[in-house]
């Protein structure tokens, strides 16, 4: 065990483990002793098999450690993507009506809507941002089934009481309870890094990633289809006093029922994936030397956000995160205002149709580079080498909007054709990009210093993702409104922008520490070839 043995009794990757140091072994293992540790000699407390292991090591090209390869449990990994539907479902149903309600509720004035609509929709994310850290912390301590549950229960019903209310006030308290349950994207996170090996990391989470879209899509459609269902289905609803009244309040709660159906599903399959030291004080106290130095989470004492942060490459990681992320949150705000701005102006010009279209088409792309294209991408180039592609493409896709945009700023029968011809193919083959999401997770997952850390890792990075997305889109839409308003660079400033920051993520995906990628396949065949042409 303490070599990375399987249970099943292979030996190490590349079987040349010596027999003697494998006799040797068992005596120092336990039930309790972990799969991976820093190098062999870490994981024995007998000085003499240590430096038998270390002279070993000497003679022959040191091994990569392996974790046990296992199968994907797909069921986990379904239930896992069922529960995280919920938050971009809260998240987004009411973008449809939200501003009709404010005006309803506020008596406001047309042009004041907006400043409020916003506002409601930005503490969502900023008190996620506040709380998440304690939901990392938290799911560390007490296991990550826990803290997922009530998370799932809480946003389910601060979400169902949300169209219940009648005031402005009211709607901000309820849409700040709702960010409060934060804790289901920060704990699905984690569970799903733990129910999956560097082999299946990208599958899995290409599926966390698609179910993600998936909810994004969703959850308008569900806003829309149900506000106010007195006047949009009189046959049905019409003359009922509770839809009068409260005409918000059937959207809402069927989001908080569908919560409600993942809190069950969440409850009676999900498995407990935070492991417990389920020893006796005695047989603790006797193996803490070396469960220590083995990396055991177990036994390990909470590690602060701050001593995170200085674990070697964890910052370099957080700080691509961010990057990618800032870039994502700035395009999603920007292009629906940029397809329905005026070509002469800097836009597209698009219809309401014709936005849907290409939003239709985004999400089509994103799921099939996610879906078939990136995990084995992944599994070729390696996560590092997956960012640092889309770090090369990102540039170039932003800034491809400007000229398209010269195109039917021309207004001729032939750029009008090249437009339609080329647009469509840019936004597919652009969406490509979106690979950088799913694959700064799996840096975040690999570059965890320990097991028992992870929930606190991914609760930084999702705070930074929370900040972000409250302040991503009034930030870049403003920006937007001045360039397009002033025809700053003939409109495009924006764009410029945007590009030279791209470019920066371009860069910084060049400083991606090795240890954000565990390849523990290439390393062990990179040395067993190294070790067939000494001989």
């Amino acid at each position: 065990m303490a070599f990375g043995n399987s249970p099943n009794g292979n030996d190490n990757a590349n079987g040349r483990v010596d027999d003697d140091a494998t006799k040797q072994t068992p005596a120092e293992a336990s039930e309790t002793t972990p799969l991976l540790a820093a190098s062999p000699v870490a994981t024995t407390a007998d000085p003499n098999i240590a430096s038998a292991v270390a002279e070993e090591g000497e003679s022959h090209h040191s091994l990569l450690p392996r974790p046990e390869d296992k199968p994907l449990p797909k069921l986990q990994i379904f239930m896992l993507c069922y529960a995280r539907l919920i938050e971009p479902i809260a998240f987004f149903s009411i973008f449809p009506y939200i501003n009709q309600m404010v005006q309803e509720n506020g008596q406001l004035d047309e042009a004041d809507v907006g400043f409020y609509g916003g506002l409601i929709e930005s503490l969502f994310s900023l008190t996620q941002m506040i709380v998440m850290l304690f939901w990392g912390r938290a799911a560390d301590r007490w296991g990550r089934k826990p803290v997922l549950v009530s998370s799932l229960v809480g946003v389910a019903v601060s979400v169902s009481l949300f169209g219940l209310a009648h005031s402005i006030w009211q709607m901000i308290v309820l849409r700040c309870l709702a960010g409060v349950f934060a804790g289901t994207v920060v704990t699905i996170r984690t569970m799903v890094a733990e129910h999956s090996t560097p082999r299946t990391q990208a599958r899995a989470f290409s599926w966390f990633a698609f179910s993600g879209n998936v909810g994004i899509f969703v959850g308008p459609l569900i806003g829309g289809a149900l506000a106010d269902p007195a006047h949009q289905y009189p046959w049905a609803f019409g003359g009922v006093p509770f839809f009068e009244q409260y005409p918000y309040a059937l959207s809402s709660i069927v989001v908080g029922c569908i919560g409600m159906t993942a809190v069950v599903t969440s409850a009676v399959f999900i498995e407990e994936t935070l492991k417990k030291d389920t020893k006796s004080p005695h047989q603790t106290a006797n193996s803490n030397d070396t469960e220590a130095e083995a990396g055991s989470s177990s036994t390990s004492p909470p590690v602060s956000p701050l001593d995170l942060l200085k674990a070697p490459g964890v910052g370099v990681v957080l700080y691509n995160y961010g990057h990618v992320m800032m870039l994502g949150f700035a395009y999603t705000a920007i292009v629906p205002v940029f397809w329905y701005t005026s070509p002469k102006l800097g836009g597209f010009g698009f219809t309401p149709l014709q936005i849907s279209m290409f939003m239709g088409l985004t999400g089509i792309s994103q799921a099939l580079w996610l879906l078939l294209i990136f995990p084995p991408l992944q599994h070729r180039l390696g996560t590092n080498g997956v960012l640092r592609a889309c770090g090369l493409a990102y540039p170039f896709f932003i800034g491809v909007q400007a000229f398209l945009n010269l195109l039917l700023y021309q207004d001729t029968h032939v750029t009008n054709i090249v437009f339609w011809t080329v647009a469509p193919i840019l936004v597919a083959f652009g969406s490509g990009v979106s690979m950088a999401f799913t694959g700064v997770q799996l840096a975040l997952n690999d570059v965890s210093p320990s097991p028992a850390t992870l929930g606190t890792l991914n609760a930084l990075a999702l705070t930074v993702t929370s900040g972000l997305r409250a302040f991503c889109p009034v930030l870049f839409t403003s920006l937007f409104a001045v360039s397009v308003k002033k025809q700053l660079l003939w409109g495009y400033l924006v764009w410029l922008i945007l590009t030279i920051l791209a470019a920066g993520f371009t860069i910084s995906t060049r400083f991606l520490p090795a240890a954000s990628e565990k390849d523990y396949d290439r390393g062990v065949t990179e040395t067993g070839q190294e070790d067939e042409d000494d001989n």
